[in-house]
């Protein structure tokens, strides 16, 4: 795990301010956290290039692109060597409808996120990956509503 960059009041109302929007314009996120645009640009620059912001992306609506169903998958390892999971983390990485993967403490060794259009594209992905590498349990939970989501961290941003 690697050590967290010290980030004070100004850089955490810019961090926010691009998570809840990565299109704002330079000159409204200097206006907001109390900058001019150069010191502000400089901020985001370092934050960048520390690796506290990682990617500027769009967000797009799952169901309107046709991925309708939401299923988070469990997985139970045969084995937790490094062969098995170097391979385990190729097959996943070979199959887009994984939007997230996570190697779990509990019940499962391994949660995926998947999204998928239909029951049909999920039994072609489960077929996919169970074919890819040896798996011990697949147990498969269906999303019904997704109540609420956000890819934006709770920054504190009032000074402490």
């Amino acid at each position: 795990m690697s050590s967290s960059p010290t980030l004070d009041l100004i850089d955490r109302k810019i961090i926010a301010a691009l998570m809840e929007d990565a299109t704002t314009p330079i000159a409204q996120i200097a206006d907001k956290v109390g900058l001019s645009q150069t010191p502000c640009w400089k901020r985001i620059q370092k934050l960048e290039s520390t690796g506290v912001l990682t990617r500027r992306v769009a967000l797009a609506d799952p169901g309107l692109l046709g991925f309708g169903l939401t299923v988070f998958v469990g997985i139970e390892a045969p084995d937790h060597g490094s062969t098995w999971r170097e391979a385990f983390a190729r097959a996943i990485s070979r199959l887009p409808e994984v939007m997230e993967a996570w190697r779990m403490a509990g019940d499962v060794d391994y949660l995926l996120r998947v999204a998928v259009p239909d029951m049909a594209a999920y039994d072609a992905f489960y077929r996919a990956l169970t074919d890819a590498v040896p798996i011990k349990n697949v147990t498969s939970q269906f999303a019904m509503e997704r109540l609420r989501y956000t890819t934006a961290y709770p920054v504190n941003t009032r000074d402490r």
